[in-house]
């Protein structure tokens, strides 16, 4: 199962560490346009490491790392440990201040058939490639994946918690809203029972899945190169992650809903003709009460068409239909309301036959915001909106335990990790320090 290791973090210096928030950045697959001209304005931001910009962006990475490193900018810790790492947020309409508690680590990076690491998604090769030939050249690690494993004991929150009562440092609030808290374990028994848990244990991506294939990518080609020099302790076959218990009823994930930014050959009126056999359609007055209507509902949505003023509409899948789904996957897959919605909507209302040409569909797009769907269908940047239920831990277990992957965009995990906050390197020294032994299994 699970193979963790401390790492010998590298952070920013003292000095920087005390204003933390003007260097950490989003993770380069969710930072906006607007987000990166920002950051990007800051000399010593992260982002200059973790979405590089120039002709040959991952040497410029490169080159700032080790200007970086000569100048002190960023310092590695002395000692190797295991970072507690705790996000506290609040969600909308919720008085509740929530506290994601997780750790960051090392994990030995292993092929999905191996079983050890589960995905939920499929990745873009252009993006593995360019998550790979950064790490290539860098052999630097400038974010963290997020990992998910099941421990319903609880056991290690309680070193957490004595750890994150010293913290390195913490955010006053970052691009999300979160405030995030970095403390360091370096208690070698500690650590030993650390790796003793996760052992035992299967982790499930939640997020980075295109940053963990890249690494992945790069260790096939070093372990090629290294022939029968390989021991299987080289740093590069390790992959930053923080990890959190799925058993946690902090764990959030927030809904995705799909924008038609195109009906191919139809209209509005048309549409709802066509979503007649398969559902139940029930008129709105406000389609603001819309995710209510919907709320726990399996096989319901919202649907809001751009008529007018526009029309809001409760749509329920007719229970004897959902046999019709033939799509060759898991009934795990079969069974969540996205995998009802692209089948039904997509593919069977538009003509949008099967999972990989809904992937490469332009005429949809993904957002989290309720009001911004309404919003742009009423501006006319979109012909409808479908508004859908987040998904649930437990389906996200069932489907990767099954083998299978879930529809595209269907989990949101809140909130984000961050970049810039803990860095770890894959060079060849990083294994070289004796005191690294302690650690091996």
């Amino acid at each position: 199962m699970a193979e963790i290791q401390p790492v010998r973090g590298w952070r920013y210096n003292a000095a920087l560490s005390q204003q933390i928030d003007e260097y950490v950045s989003p993770l380069f697959d969710v930072v906006s346009p607007r987000q990166r001209e920002a950051l990007y304005r800051n000399p010593l931001n992260s982002i200059h490491l973790s979405v590089p910009r120039g002709e040959d962006p991952a040497a410029a990475a490169r080159q700032r790392l080790r200007q970086w490193q000569e100048q002190g900018v960023l310092e590695q810790d002395a000692l190797p440990g295991i970072y507690a790492y705790y996000q506290y947020f609040r969600l909308p309409g919720s008085p509740r201040e929530y506290c994601r508690k997780g750790f960051m680590c090392h994990i030995r990076a292993t092929e999905w058939e191996e079983q050890v690491v589960l995905r939920h998604e499929n990745t873009l090769p252009a993006a593995v490639s360019d998550r790979a030939e950064l790490l290539a050249c860098t052999e630097f690690q400038t974010s963290a994946t997020h990992g998910l494993y099941r421990d319903e004991a609880f056991e290690l929150e309680r070193y957490l918690d004595e750890a994150i009562e010293n913290p390195l440092y913490q955010t006053e609030e970052d691009y999300q809203g979160a405030r995030d808290v970095l403390a360091v374990i370096q208690d070698a028994r500690v650590i030993q029972r650390f790796q003793r848990v996760l052992a035992g244990r299967q982790v499930i991506l939640a997020d980075g899945h295109h940053r963990y294939e890249g690494s992945l990518a790069y260790r096939r080609v070093r372990r090629a190169a290294a022939g029968a020099a390989y021991t299987g302790q080289e740093a590069w076959n390790f992959h930053l992650m923080y990890l959190t218990n799925a058993a946690a009823d902090d764990l959030r994930i927030l809904p995705t809903h799909r924008l038609l930014l195109e009906l191919p050959g139809l209209v509005p009126e048309q549409l709802l003709a066509r979503l007649a056999p398969y559902f139940t359609v029930l008129p709105l007055e406000d389609p603001y009460d819309l995710p209510e209507r919907i709320a726990g509902k399996p096989w319901a949505f919202g649907l809001y068409l751009g008529q007018g003023q526009g029309q809001g509409y409760k749509i329920r899948l007719r229970p004897e239909v959902h046999t019709q789904l033939n799509w060759h996957t898991t009934p795990e897959v079969k069974a969540l309301d996205l995998t009802v919605l692209h089948y039904f909507v997509l593919e069977k209302a538009l003509g949008i036959v099967g999972p990989e040409a809904q992937r490469q569909w332009p005429g949809v797009a993904y957002v989290r915001n309720f009001s911004e769907c309404l919003s742009r269908v009423d501006q006319g940047e979109a012909c409808a909106a479908l508004i859908t239920n987040e998904v649930s831990m437990a389906e996200v277990e069932r489907v990767c335990y099954s083998g299978a992957v879930m529809p595209p965009k269907s989990t949101f995990f809140y909130p984000k990790t961050i970049g810039g906050f803990l860095f770890s390197s894959i060079h060849a020294d990083e294994t070289a320090a004796p005191f690294y032994a302690a650690f091996r299994p």
